[in-house]
């Protein structure tokens, strides 16, 4: 039988936070990303994507060590095993989608197409938590999507299947995320983080093997960083999670575009495109208003009735 819910003071803590906590684990999980792409990106097509999905995550067990006492201690359900499960399925599709996209187009492109997880986020919230979809809420989502035109600009330039498979990467790591809010509500980071690490190989793992090519030690080793930087990355998002409401941690978000825009003409010579930032800006103002909106709505579910508290 699933755990009760837990008492509205375990709320209340959720909304007020450490907003400065949230912030910087925030700014230190996109740093962490934005790692995670440059390195992938030096790979290139050294190994076919699922197979670089699969080691990055069987590379990375060896920093979900320290997280397995955690694990053990924690009481989950039926019910957790199988929103576990679910996320680490969808995760998994996700990473393929992604390293896919990441030998077809500019890391600034990967990066402000994934802002639209978010948007996923809102969309499922709506349709599998029962939330109300405000008037303000769908104007956001709308600018959202508007932001995600000027990116990909279709009719105006050929797309290529690398923006096709990014689509599919946000709208994988939007549920992956979903429930990842949830459960960070009742589990601690390392539990969250450990039990992705777990699945998510399992998953990918027939997969990789179907077109499995012998990678080279530099490949290996690439890996073996990425699965460093994305390890860090979550348990860092998980964190700012726990630490601040979205509202506040989803700002700095837009700094990890900036950081992948320089990193790509700096780095890998990519053309500076206005269009993509602008874009990001974009539909990173829309998820950053909606985040806003939720926030405030929770405040006011949690503020008592004067009316109500009289005697």
């Amino acid at each position: 039988m699933a755990e009760a819910p837990r008492p509205s003071s375990e709320a209340a803590r959720t909304a007020t936070g450490q907003p400065l906590v949230g912030l910087g684990w925030m700014v230190l999980t996109g740093l962490c990303f934005v790692g995670v792409q440059a390195t992938v990106k030096a790979l290139g097509d050294a190994v076919p994507a699922p197979e670089a999905a699969f080691l990055r995550y069987a590379l990375g067990l060896v920093f979900v060590l320290p997280m397995l006492r955690g694990l053990r201690a924690a009481r989950l359900t039926s019910r957790d095993w199988t929103l576990f499960g679910m996320r680490g399925v969808v995760h998994g599709i996700g990473v393929i989608f992604w390293f896919y996209a990441m030998t077809r187009i500019p890391i600034a492109e990967v990066t402000a197409i994934n802002y639209l997880a978010p948007v996923v986020v809102t969309l499922g919230a709506v349709l599998f938590l029962g939330e109300r979809m405000a008037a303000r809420r769908i104007g956001a989502v709308i600018v959202a999507l508007v932001g995600a035109l000027v990116i990909l600009r279709p009719g105006l330039r050929t797309l290529d299947p690398g923006h096709l498979a990014m689509l599919v990467t946000a709208g994988s790591f939007g549920a992956s995320y979903l429930l990842a809010k949830s459960l960070s509500g009742r589990f601690p980071a390392d539990v969250v983080v450990a039990l992705l690490s777990l699945i998510v190989p399992v998953v990918l793992l027939p997969v990789a093997v179907a077109q499995w090519v012998t990678p080279g030690p530099a490949a290996l080793a690439g890996l073996l960083l990425v699965a460093a930087f994305a390890t860090a990355g979550h348990y860092t998002m998980t964190l700012a999670f726990r630490a601040a409401p979205v509202s506040v941690t989803q700002p700095a978000v837009f700094l990890q575009l900036v950081w992948s825009v320089l990193v790509g003409f700096l780095v890998f010579g990519e053309p500076v495109d206005p269009f993509v930032v602008l874009g990001g800006a974009i539909v990173v103002a829309a998820v950053s208003f909606i985040a806003l909106r939720e926030q405030q709505l929770k405040r006011r579910a949690l503020t008592p009735n004067p009316l109500q508290t009289k005697s």
